[in-house]
């Protein structure tokens, strides 16, 4: 779930709003701390791009180029290596009946498929909670990258702080993925340990529907990914010790 740009007549109108309001020196400052932050990022990006291009990280026997990309600052964060997996999962699937669950991969590559996002605006994104979603379709692919976790917990992207405490409702979401699968369909879905306590001790207790389940945990600050055991990432905090998520569940189920 991202916040979408607002229109250049909008913003326009804001910047005229706070000059009047809070005055010029404000204004200027405001801007001068917007330069400098975007400065700051694409100068990462650049150097991340230029100096760490060559690494790469081990996922289920295929080496994969950790993604440095601008959207969501991924080289701070687990969309360095999700983002590849997923796109490699797609690339497989293309010209096929595929559906998204939360409006991420657009942001990194071109789709045509369905996408489903509560929140999200977007060309093509149908905005309805996925345990209400109703089709008659069947997808050989459904897909979502750091979603599920969010699902009746800490869903509101206008108020972040606000925790609806419906952690159970994400096992729901799993289940109605599944449910809409075609035969013969593949579903995968990540999500990072430590955000949504029911969604833990589900995968703690092995009682997450799967046909295959691995793991990843972050190992270094320069953002490092190896493959681990469930033992090794259960109790993993989200941005503690690194920032963001510090240990992966990707969940496979096939039909």
């Amino acid at each position: 779930m991202t916040c979408a740009h607002a229109p250049e007549g909008k913003g326009v109108r804001h910047v005229f709003s706070v000059l009047r309001t809070k005055g010029l020196m404000h204004v200027v400052r405001s801007g001068a701390f917007i330069v400098r932050h975007r400065m700051r990022l694409y100068s990462e990006l650049l150097y991340n791009r230029l100096f760490k291009s060559y690494r790469k990280f081990v996922y289920d026997g295929k080496r994969y180029s950790y993604l440095y990309h601008k959207y969501n600052t991924t080289w701070r964060n687990e969309r360095a290596v999700e983002i590849p997996i997923a796109l490699s999962v797609l690339e497989g699937y293309r010209g096929r009946k595929v559906l998204e669950v939360g409006n991420v991969l657009s942001h990194y590559t071109s789709i045509s498929h369905e996408v489903v996002d509560k929140y999200e605006k977007g060309e093509g994104v149908v905005n309805e909670d996925i345990v209400d979603f109703r089709t008659d379709k069947r997808y050989d692919l459904v897909i979502s990258i750091s979603t599920v976790e969010h699902v009746g917990w800490d869903e509101d992207p206008n108020d972040p702080s606000k925790v609806l405490g419906k952690g159970s409702k994400a096992l729901d979401a799993i289940a109605h993925m599944a449910a809409l699968l075609a035969p013969g369909g593949l579903m995968v879905v990540t999500f990072p340990i430590g955000v949504n306590p029911a969604l833990d001790m589900a995968v703690a207790e092995m009682r997450i529907p799967h046909s295959r389940i691995r793991f990843m945990r972050r190992v270094s600050r320069s953002n490092r990914w190896v493959e681990a055991e469930l033992r090794e990432c259960i109790g993993a905090r989200y941005g503690t010790p690194y920032t963001a998520a510090n240990a992966l569940v990707l969940l496979h189920v096939s039909k």
